[in-house]
């Protein structure tokens, strides 16, 4: 299993630790910010670095490139709401409604910044390298493994067949979730309401199957 990102409180840090952690914050803040306005494409990261008045070398040594750089913004917050969200679920209710307890926290979230949400999930489907990669990959294993926690109890209470694999239902319904959200976020105005109803209907279909009725 991935582990999850260690903190330790700011009170805590030495004077170096506070110094790095302080620059981290205003390269996200001044990453975040140009994104907004000028668009992904067109920021460079030169201009990142004088906003955040880093040197270029010392933007470089957070961040690999401009990809990362949207990384270095969503992991911090992500891996708290991946946290929140799977303590969400209430213990022995249906599976799908422990699944959309999980999976509204992230629509949530999503929704209050589409713009810079659209540019992370597009950046993601091929993120294997980069400083920032191995966060989030702890940070999706977290997520999938907490739905395969979910899936094993509802076997184990025989709330959804015993088989097949927890691990290979939970990357299932993980997929499902991945493409709905996507085609959800792309809407001019992302309604979370609808977005939530849809992925219901996706999952809920997973959960009957396609077999006829009465087999």
């Amino acid at each position: 299993m991935t582990s999850r990102i260690k903190r330790t409180p700011a009170a805590r840090l030495g004077l170096r630790e506070r110094n790095k952690l302080d620059k981290a914050q205003r390269i996200r803040a001044a990453a975040r910010d140009l994104f907004r306005k000028h668009g992904y494409e067109a920021t460079t990261m030169r201009q990142i670095a004088l906003q955040a008045h880093v040197g270029l070398g010392t933007l470089f040594s957070y961040a690999d490139d401009k990809r990362d750089l949207v990384f270095l913004i969503f992991n911090e917050e992500l891996d708290m709401l991946t946290g929140r969200a799977l303590t969400a679920p209430r213990p022995g209710a249906m599976l799908i409604d422990q699944l959309m307890a999980v999976f509204r926290r992230h629509y949530q979230q999503f929704a209050k910044h589409p713009t810079l949400s659209r540019l992370a999930l597009q950046e993601l489907t091929f993120y294997s390298e980069g400083k920032q990669s191995q966060d989030f990959h702890a940070i999706r294993g977290q997520l999938i493994a907490g739905i395969e926690r979910m899936v094993a109890d509802a076997q184990r209470a025989r709330r959804i067949r015993s088989t097949p694999d927890a691990r290979r239902i939970a990357l299932q319904i993980f997929f499902l979730y991945a493409a709905a959200l996507r085609w959800w976020i792309a809407a001019p105005t992302p309604r979370v309401a609808a977005g939530l109803a849809e992925l219901r209907r996706v999952l809920q279909l997973q959960m009957e199957g396609l077999a006829p009725r009465g087999r």
